[in-house]
Protein backbone atom coordinates (compact mmCIF):
# COMPACT_ATOMS: atom_id res chain seq x y z
CA UNK A 1 0.00 0.00 0.00
CA UNK A 2 2.10 2.92 -1.21
CA UNK A 3 -0.48 5.65 -1.82
CA UNK A 4 -0.73 9.21 -0.46
CA UNK A 5 -3.63 8.18 1.34
CA UNK A 6 -2.19 5.13 3.31
CA UNK A 7 1.29 6.26 3.79
CA UNK A 8 0.62 7.25 8.05
CA UNK A 9 2.55 10.65 8.87
CA UNK A 10 3.21 11.20 12.89
CA UNK A 11 0.15 12.83 14.48
CA UNK A 12 -2.12 10.71 12.41
CA UNK A 13 -4.97 9.00 13.33
CA UNK A 14 -7.00 6.00 11.20
CA UNK A 15 -9.01 8.62 9.32
CA UNK A 16 -6.58 10.53 8.23
CA UNK A 17 -5.21 7.69 5.85
CA UNK A 18 -8.51 8.45 3.94
CA UNK A 19 -8.42 11.49 1.26
CA UNK A 20 -8.92 14.27 2.80
CA UNK A 21 -12.46 16.37 2.16
CA UNK A 22 -15.04 18.43 3.78
CA UNK A 23 -17.19 15.58 2.81
CA UNK A 24 -14.76 12.99 4.14
CA UNK A 25 -14.90 14.48 7.95
CA UNK A 26 -18.79 14.97 7.55
CA UNK A 27 -19.46 11.47 6.69
CA UNK A 28 -16.76 10.48 9.29
CA UNK A 29 -18.66 12.26 12.27
CA UNK A 30 -22.03 11.27 11.81
CA UNK A 31 -20.59 7.82 10.95
CA UNK A 32 -19.28 7.57 14.46
CA UNK A 33 -22.71 9.40 15.85
CA UNK A 34 -24.25 6.84 14.20
CA UNK A 35 -22.08 3.80 15.08
CA UNK A 36 -22.37 4.51 18.57
CA UNK A 37 -26.21 4.76 18.38
CA UNK A 38 -26.38 1.08 16.96
CA UNK A 39 -23.91 -0.13 19.37
CA UNK A 40 -25.84 1.21 22.10
CA UNK A 41 -28.67 -1.07 20.94
CA UNK A 42 -26.57 -4.09 22.15
CA UNK A 43 -27.62 -3.74 25.92
CA UNK A 44 -27.91 -6.46 28.67
CA UNK A 45 -29.67 -5.44 31.55
CA UNK A 46 -27.93 -5.87 34.48
CA UNK A 47 -29.63 -6.63 37.79
CA UNK A 48 -29.87 -3.88 40.34
CA UNK A 49 -28.77 -1.09 38.24
CA UNK A 50 -30.24 1.49 35.84
CA UNK A 51 -27.56 0.98 33.39
CA UNK A 52 -27.64 -1.82 31.13
CA UNK A 53 -24.05 -3.35 30.22
CA UNK A 54 -23.65 -1.45 25.94
CA UNK A 55 -21.42 -1.94 23.08
CA UNK A 56 -21.78 1.68 23.35
CA UNK A 57 -18.49 2.70 25.22
CA UNK A 58 -16.70 0.54 22.95
CA UNK A 59 -18.00 2.15 20.09
CA UNK A 60 -17.61 5.90 21.37
CA UNK A 61 -13.88 4.77 22.29
CA UNK A 62 -13.16 3.19 18.83
CA UNK A 63 -14.66 6.26 17.22
CA UNK A 64 -11.81 8.63 19.46
CA UNK A 65 -9.25 6.82 18.63
CA UNK A 66 -10.00 6.14 15.32
CA UNK A 67 -11.10 10.14 14.07
CA UNK A 68 -8.71 12.04 16.50
CA UNK A 69 -10.18 14.37 19.01
CA UNK A 70 -11.64 16.68 16.99
CA UNK A 71 -13.92 14.59 14.76
CA UNK A 72 -14.13 12.40 17.85
CA UNK A 73 -15.79 14.81 19.82
CA UNK A 74 -18.06 16.20 17.18
CA UNK A 75 -19.43 13.02 16.57
CA UNK A 76 -20.03 11.93 20.17
CA UNK A 77 -21.77 15.47 20.75
CA UNK A 78 -24.05 14.77 17.51
CA UNK A 79 -24.78 11.39 19.13
CA UNK A 80 -26.14 12.79 22.50
CA UNK A 81 -27.93 15.99 20.37
CA UNK A 82 -29.87 14.08 18.35
CA UNK A 83 -30.35 11.86 21.10
CA UNK A 84 -31.56 14.72 23.16
CA UNK A 85 -34.00 15.75 20.48
CA UNK A 86 -35.52 12.66 20.77
CA UNK A 87 -34.26 10.26 18.40
CA UNK A 88 -34.37 7.01 20.75
CA UNK A 89 -30.39 5.53 19.66
CA UNK A 90 -29.83 5.78 23.65
CA UNK A 91 -29.02 2.40 25.63
CA UNK A 92 -31.94 0.34 25.16
CA UNK A 93 -34.12 2.74 22.83
CA UNK A 94 -33.69 5.42 25.24
CA UNK A 95 -33.67 9.27 24.58
CA UNK A 96 -33.43 12.88 26.22
CA UNK A 97 -31.15 13.88 29.10
CA UNK A 98 -33.30 13.08 31.84
CA UNK A 99 -32.20 8.76 31.81
CA UNK A 100 -29.68 8.22 34.76
CA UNK A 101 -27.44 6.80 32.50
CA UNK A 102 -27.53 10.22 30.47
CA UNK A 103 -23.88 10.99 32.48
CA UNK A 104 -22.49 8.04 30.55
CA UNK A 105 -23.15 9.66 27.26
CA UNK A 106 -21.38 13.15 28.57
CA UNK A 107 -18.38 11.26 29.52
CA UNK A 108 -18.31 9.14 26.33
CA UNK A 109 -17.91 12.82 24.52
CA UNK A 110 -14.76 13.55 26.88
CA UNK A 111 -13.28 10.45 26.53
CA UNK A 112 -14.04 10.13 22.60
CA UNK A 113 -11.60 13.74 22.95
CA UNK A 114 -9.26 12.42 25.05
CA UNK A 115 -8.64 9.32 23.24
CA UNK A 116 -8.43 11.00 20.08
CA UNK A 117 -5.74 13.03 21.18
CA UNK A 118 -3.55 10.30 22.36
CA UNK A 119 -4.29 8.47 19.39
CA UNK A 120 -2.86 11.38 17.34
CA UNK A 121 0.24 10.75 19.62
CA UNK A 122 0.53 7.12 18.46
CA UNK A 123 -1.38 5.65 21.18
CA UNK A 124 -3.22 3.22 19.42
CA UNK A 125 -0.27 1.33 17.90
CA UNK A 126 0.72 -0.87 19.99
CA UNK A 127 -0.98 -3.52 22.58
CA UNK A 128 0.07 -1.81 25.76
CA UNK A 129 -0.46 1.32 24.56
CA UNK A 130 -3.50 0.85 23.05
CA UNK A 131 -4.76 -1.23 26.33
CA UNK A 132 -3.51 1.81 28.56
CA UNK A 133 -5.74 4.13 26.54
CA UNK A 134 -8.69 2.06 26.41
CA UNK A 135 -8.67 2.33 30.32
CA UNK A 136 -8.54 6.34 30.80
CA UNK A 137 -10.95 6.17 28.43
CA UNK A 138 -13.21 4.36 30.34
CA UNK A 139 -12.28 5.70 33.63
CA UNK A 140 -12.91 9.32 32.39
CA UNK A 141 -16.62 7.93 30.77
CA UNK A 142 -17.66 6.44 34.89
CA UNK A 143 -15.51 9.57 36.47
CA UNK A 144 -18.47 11.39 34.47
CA UNK A 145 -21.14 8.73 34.29
CA UNK A 146 -21.51 7.56 38.44
CA UNK A 147 -21.60 10.98 39.84
CA UNK A 148 -24.39 11.86 37.79
CA UNK A 149 -26.14 8.30 38.48
CA UNK A 150 -26.05 9.31 42.04
CA UNK A 151 -27.67 12.29 41.73
CA UNK A 152 -30.27 11.51 38.94
CA UNK A 153 -31.16 8.71 41.18
CA UNK A 154 -30.63 9.58 44.55
CA UNK A 155 -28.62 7.26 45.38
CA UNK A 156 -25.72 7.31 47.77
CA UNK A 157 -21.85 7.45 46.09
CA UNK A 158 -21.21 3.83 47.23
CA UNK A 159 -24.47 2.51 45.89
CA UNK A 160 -23.91 4.23 42.45
CA UNK A 161 -19.98 2.55 42.32
CA UNK A 162 -22.06 -0.66 43.17
CA UNK A 163 -24.68 0.03 40.59
CA UNK A 164 -22.55 1.83 37.98
CA UNK A 165 -19.49 0.86 38.10
CA UNK A 166 -18.84 -2.12 39.43
CA UNK A 167 -20.58 -4.62 37.22
CA UNK A 168 -18.84 -2.98 33.92
CA UNK A 169 -15.45 -3.56 35.03
CA UNK A 170 -15.20 -7.24 33.50
CA UNK A 171 -16.83 -6.31 30.01
CA UNK A 172 -14.64 -3.59 29.54
CA UNK A 173 -11.41 -5.69 30.10
CA UNK A 174 -13.15 -7.65 27.42
CA UNK A 175 -14.00 -4.30 25.20
CA UNK A 176 -10.29 -3.02 25.82
CA UNK A 177 -8.77 -6.04 24.44
CA UNK A 178 -11.11 -6.26 21.40
CA UNK A 179 -9.61 -2.81 21.17
CA UNK A 180 -6.08 -3.91 21.53
CA UNK A 181 -6.17 -6.81 18.68
CA UNK A 182 -8.17 -4.35 16.16
CA UNK A 183 -6.38 -0.82 16.46
CA UNK A 184 -2.79 -1.92 16.11
CA UNK A 185 -3.83 -4.72 13.77
CA UNK A 186 -5.09 -1.71 11.44
CA UNK A 187 -2.07 -0.20 11.81
CA UNK A 188 -0.41 -2.78 10.66
CA UNK A 189 -2.11 -4.00 7.63
CA UNK A 190 -1.65 -0.27 6.58
CA UNK A 191 1.84 -0.73 6.72
CA UNK A 192 1.70 2.20 9.29
CA UNK A 193 3.97 1.56 12.56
Amino acid sequence: MSTAATVARPGQVLADLLPASRVRDIALVAGGAALTGLAAQIAVPVPGSPVPVTGQTFAALLVGTSLGAGRGFLSLALYALVGMAGVPWFAQGGHGAGAPSFGYVLGMILAATVVGALARRGADRSVLRTAGTMVLGSAIIYAVGVPYLAVATGMSATAAIAAGLTPFLLGDALKAALAMGILPTTWKLTNNH
